[in-house]
């Protein structure tokens, strides 16, 4: 077990973040300081030596229970629309460094209280795939547990709430949205740009030091590792390979897809930050996951 003091001053340096993520779930900034502190009183009865990652650890703990008070508000149906939404507990950065993705979704002020308030209308678990993916680049395969599916299926939660704020939405947040979605598609053409003629610096450049990049059971009997982790293994893995994959939509974000004799052999699915750098890839060959999936070219 770490030692005490030192876990409480982690927990104090994670818990704007993690309040941020609830308050953006919940809509409440009442309820968002009640999901921090049983965040705060789980982790104290966890022993949690072996996690590498304690602020991905804790994002997941402040997600269930946040989904847990969402969904215990029930057929009383509390209607949070009226409370002013809450800026960002950091503020804007102050020391110049790329806005992480909670900053730019919260920098805005038209954008911020418009899309609160359209976030409060969603059905709980859209909301929380559509938060934790989108806003805070939780990759898709950690917020399956969270709401108890799979991967795939997560991604579908978020597609559709993507699709009721583009449709529904006040004009500055369906504007704000598919910025996102177009930055996105310029992050993968550059990849796979990239990917193509074996530039390993510019791929480089555009992971995350973290990235893990993850194959299905399908993909790995195609060749595909089912887990590369780190900027350097994937760029090495990926480097002068996907010469055959085109642009496409993989569950309402920009992707792509390798395609045979028109059929989809695999599509790549991505979480993308606010500031660019590519986290997460999934390459899914299963024919099931890719129906699912609902790949799309334009």
């Amino acid at each position: 077990m770490a030692d005490a003091d030192s876990l409480a001053r982690e927990f104090e340096e994670h818990r704007p973040h993690l309040r941020d993520v609830a308050y953006r779930i919940l809509g409440s900034a009442s309820d968002a300081d009640d999901a921090v502190q049983e965040t705060w009183l789980r982790l104290n009865r966890t022993d949690v030596s072996d996690v590498l990652n304690l602020r991905a650890w804790l994002t997941t703990v402040v997600s269930r229970v946040a989904l847990n008070m969402i969904e215990s508000r029930g057929t009383r149906r509390e209607d949070m629309s009226a409370e002013p939404p809450e800026p960002t507990a950091d503020g804007p950065r102050a020391d110049g460094a790329a806005l992480g993705p909670e900053d730019e979704a919260l920098l805005d002020a038209e954008v911020s209280a418009a899309l609160q308030v359209v976030l409060n209308t969603l059905e709980p678990r859209e909301r929380l795939a559509f938060v934790l993916h989108d806003l805070f680049a939780v990759p898709f395969d950690e917020i399956a547990p969270v709401v108890d599916t799979t991967s795939a299926a997560a991604r579908q939660l978020a597609s559709r709430a993507r699709r009721r704020l583009r449709t529904a939405s006040p004009e500055p947040v369906a504007a704000s949205v598919t910025v996102r979605a177009n930055q996105q598609r310029e992050v993968v053409d550059a990849f796979f740009a990239a990917a193509r003629e074996a530039q390993f610096a510019t791929l480089l450049q555009l992971l995350d030091p973290d990235v893990v990049m993850r194959g299905d059971e399908i993909a790995a009997r195609m060749g595909a590792d089912t887990a590369v982790t780190g900027a350097d293994a994937v760029a090495k893995w990926i480097s002068g390979r996907a010469r055959g994959a085109v642009p496409a939509t993989v569950g309402g974000e920009p992707g792509a897809a390798w395609v045979v004799d028109g059929t989809i052999r695999v599509a790549f699915s991505f979480t993308v930050t606010a500031d660019g750098r590519i986290t997460a890839i999934n390459l899914i060959a299963d024919p099931a996951a890719i129906a699912e999936a609902g790949v799309t070219f334009s």
